[in-house]
């Protein structure tokens, strides 16, 4: 079985996976991984960009060395490849888990009850829930399923489509390598800085087609584009700006504005503000639903992709 189908049934099975069961509470890979990368912080950890460098050089570069050696040694066998593209596919996406707390969320909101709201919110994004009332809350949320859609969902399949089970297992060991040691506080201006960038980079070809993609599934592709046009390089984020105007587009909201991280106060432009209203609780389910069929899209572009490919490198190398 060649590469490329291998990957298609692969990420099909792994995306059905997550659907039907989520994040193990226990044992999570990326969890393991999160520990490995905190203890190699632990060894190499200074104020100094050269240190953090060699931390997501070792972190990242061990999770794609190991996923290829795992790769290469089932190579032989078509059904173990598939397997293990599944189980790899399952462990990196985050889907379902992200939008079962997300709805939990809306829950607790459409009953009334923002406390609990707020002790949600921390599973789910880095805000501040104290600085947010319900309004605020809803619109965290639908920022945070979109930023997901792209980071946990469209991202890994364009990387897996691209370079197979390592492709999978380095965007996702990148993107946790962010999440860990990528924001800008004091302890990490600089030695996460290299984590930083390299998930700039890894993450723009995902955004861009999570972008395309929630235009094309939304209720207003027009209102997506134009929002994504006008709006998204105002964003700090180079990634996120594509992804969260497109969704403001396609859902008809306005989302951005004035945050609260660690404390910390952002004042960030607002997307779709021309055109959208204020985020409601009932958005957050057309938010989840919209990230569904996103990554449903990304899955059929993907794997459609890595076939067309795969069929016409073999036609150039049997003439």
């Amino acid at each position: 079985m060649r590469a490329e189908r291998v990957f298609a049934y692969g990420a099909a099975a792994g995306l059905l996976g997550d659907l039907l069961l989520g994040d193990p509470r226990r044992g999570h890979p990326v969890a393991a991984f999160g520990r490995a990368a905190g203890a190699v912080e632990q060894v190499l950890w200074r104020d100094h960009r050269a240190w953090g460098v060699l931390h997501t050089a070792v972190c990242a570069g061990g999770a794609v060395a190991a996923a290829a050696l795992g790769a290469r040694a089932v190579r032989p066998s078509p059904a173990a490849s598939v397997a293990l593209t599944g189980a790899v596919t399952w462990a990196v996406v985050g889907a379902t888990t992200h939008a079962r707390a997300a709805r939990a969320l809306g829950r607790a909101l459409e009953a009334g009850d923002v406390e609990a709201a707020r002790a949600r919110l921390p599973h789910l994004c880095g805000r501040d829930p104290q600085a947010l009332d319900a309004d605020g809350i809803a619109r965290a949320v639908v920022e945070s399923v979109a930023e997901n859609t792209s980071d946990a969902v469209v991202g890994a399949l364009v990387w897996g489509a691209v370079a197979g089970v390592p492709g999978l297992a380095g965007f996702r060991a990148v993107n946790t390598l962010d999440a860990m040691v990528g924001h800008r506080s004091p302890k990490y201006r600089r030695y996460g800085w290299a984590s930083a960038r390299l998930d700039d980079v890894a993450g723009w070809p995902g955004a861009r087609l999570t972008a395309a993609l929630a235009a094309v599934a939304g209720g207003d592709p027009r209102g997506a584009v134009r929002a994504w046009r006008a709006d998204a390089h105002q964003h700090p984020s180079p990634n996120a700006g594509p992804v969260e105007a497109s969704f403001a587009g396609a859902l008809g909201v306005r989302l951005g504005g004035t945050l609260s991280y660690g404390g910390r106060v952002e004042h960030r432009p607002v997307l779709n503000g021309a055109a959208g209203r204020a985020v409601q609780v009932t958005d957050i389910e057309r938010a989840v639903r919209l990230s569904q069929r996103v990554g449903v899209l990304a899955l059929g572009v993907c794997a459609g992709a890595r076939l067309l490919l795969g069929r016409r490198a073999a036609r150039g190398r049997a003439s």
